[in-house]
């Protein structure tokens, strides 16, 4: 009878252990959902931020140079007076006065439009990486955005084996991934670039850490290239050693997290000219 107990009791506290393993799981999915609808809120803060004061300067210019032309137009007028007595000279460049005005205040807009498109690029690569790779453990992989470009930054212990520089094939799947977004965007380049912690390397045909960050990012472009047929033309392959640590290499975690590999999308300036152009041609 007092096994029978025991054996009831025990019963019910494992029910009872279920149910909240249940509700943890689902808080913690819910939890991880709002934290994904919070980053992306904040990458697209960041960018509008960013942007604004990039383009404040340049617009301040565009506005001192109106507020000149329109200080030049008050003043003529108010030399001579009623609008009728103008000589014909003096009318002429009224006009052109005011066309430059208005030519500038064009140009104002095409700026803004033109800046607002290339955001709305951004965020919308950004948010076809985070979807692409949404399962990838955060440790791992990273994706953010500075200053309008996109980094994708990936550890090193998910794409090599130590001091190696071939690509494991977990990392494959993982570089396929980021192939399907780069090739479904054809328009953009990028930069893939291997970056090793300050422990000094030499190793066969290697002979330092300079070495090594550059083949690690070779073997990166190669498998893009070759396993998911990634336009070789739209790449460029660059190692940076140790010389742009993310922290201090002084302890064994601060190095680990400094060995990365970064694919950085490059922000192609000529087409962001060509869309202020076209808005101008627009205009006209």
């Amino acid at each position: 009878m007092k096994n029978i107990l025991l054996i009831g009791i025990a019963a019910s506290f494992m029910l009872t252990s279920c149910v909240t393993k249940k509700k943890y799981a689902d808080l913690d999915y819910r939890l991880r959902k709002k934290q994904e609808l919070l980053d992306d809120a904040t990458i697209k803060l960041n960018m509008c931020m960013e942007d604004k004061a990039s383009s404040k300067s340049e617009i301040r210019v565009l506005r001192e140079k109106v507020d000149l032309l329109k200080n030049t137009n008050s003043s003529l007028l108010n030399n001579v007076g009623d609008l009728a007595s103008l000589s014909k000279k003096e009318a002429e460049n009224l006009e052109r006065s005011l066309e430059s005005i208005k030519e500038k205040d064009m140009q104002i807009k095409t700026m803004r439009d033109a800046i607002s498109k290339k955001d709305s690029v951004t965020l919308a690569l950004v948010t076809s990486l985070k979807g692409a790779l949404g399962n990838i453990n955060d440790e791992d992989i990273e994706i953010n955005v500075e200053k309008g470009v996109v980094f994708i930054s990936i550890s090193d212990k998910l794409l090599f084996n130590s001091g190696s520089y071939s690509v494991n094939r977990k990392a494959e799947a993982v570089l396929g991934k980021v192939a399907k977004v780069v090739n479904d965007k054809p328009d953009i380049e990028f930069m893939v670039e291997g970056h090793t912690d300050d422990v000094s390397y030499k190793k066969g045909e290697l002979i330092d850490n300079w070495d090594l960050s550059v083949k690690r990012a070779t073997s990166v472009v190669r498998i893009l290239q070759n396993k998911f047929d990634v336009d070789p033309k739209r790449i460029t392959a660059a190692g940076r050693s140790y010389y742009i640590p993310l922290k201090d290499n002084d302890t064994k975690d601060n190095r680990a997290a400094n060995r990365r590999t970064r694919i950085v999308v490059l922000p192609k300036l000529d087409q962001f000219y060509n869309m202020i152009e076209e808005g101008m041609k627009a205009a006209k």
